[in-house]
């Protein structure tokens, strides 16, 4: 794929702002277009009650109303998507996300935050979800990222998009 021709959408979801800061170093360094994934009734401020709320999502199978949307996603060939690793895996409004939008033929870059979980089973779920695109290696960054969180996306990034 040609650099010219490759159109950056930069969605995440973010809980406290961990998965935010990690989206917009990677905005800094790749220039793509940033976009937040926002849920109409947001969660619990409380870290205890929201782990209680994800888990209950889960395994209700809950698809939370998104209010925010990607108006022109057709246009977009490359989705970079964040979230905050929550029981293993993406959060609900990811779900709600990727059954939004037809994804065939774009590649996905998924990257979370996480406290000790990494990736979990989050990249499978999501190559489950967007059978027609092209899921690439996830970046698991723990927390906020530490100090060398630019050169690791960095890295990521050469990796992932040529």
């Amino acid at each position: 794929m040609e650099e010219e021709n490759k159109k950056i959408l930069i969605a995440y979801f973010s809980w406290d702002g961990n998965t935010k800061i990690i989206a917009q170093k990677i905005q800094a360094q790749i220039k793509g277009d940033l976009f937040e994934i926002k849920c109409a009734k947001p969660y619990s401020s409380n870290y205890q009650t929201v782990l209680k709320e994800a888990k209950r999502e889960q395994k209700d199978r809950v698809r939370p109303k998104l209010v925010t949307h990607v108006e022109n996603m057709e246009e977009y060939n490359i989705i970079i998507l964040g979230y905050p690793n929550w029981w293993g895996t993406i959060p609900m409004p990811i779900v709600s996300f990727l059954e939004e939008y037809d994804f065939s033929g774009k590649t996905i870059l998924p990257f979370c935050s996480h406290g000790g979980g990494g990736l979990g089973r989050s990249v499978s779920d999501i190559t489950k979800l967007v059978p027609n695109a092209r899921v690439g290696s996830g970046l698991a960054i723990h927390y906020s990222g530490g100090l060398d969180l630019d050169s690791k996306i960095k890295k990521w990034l050469e990796e992932n998009i040529q």
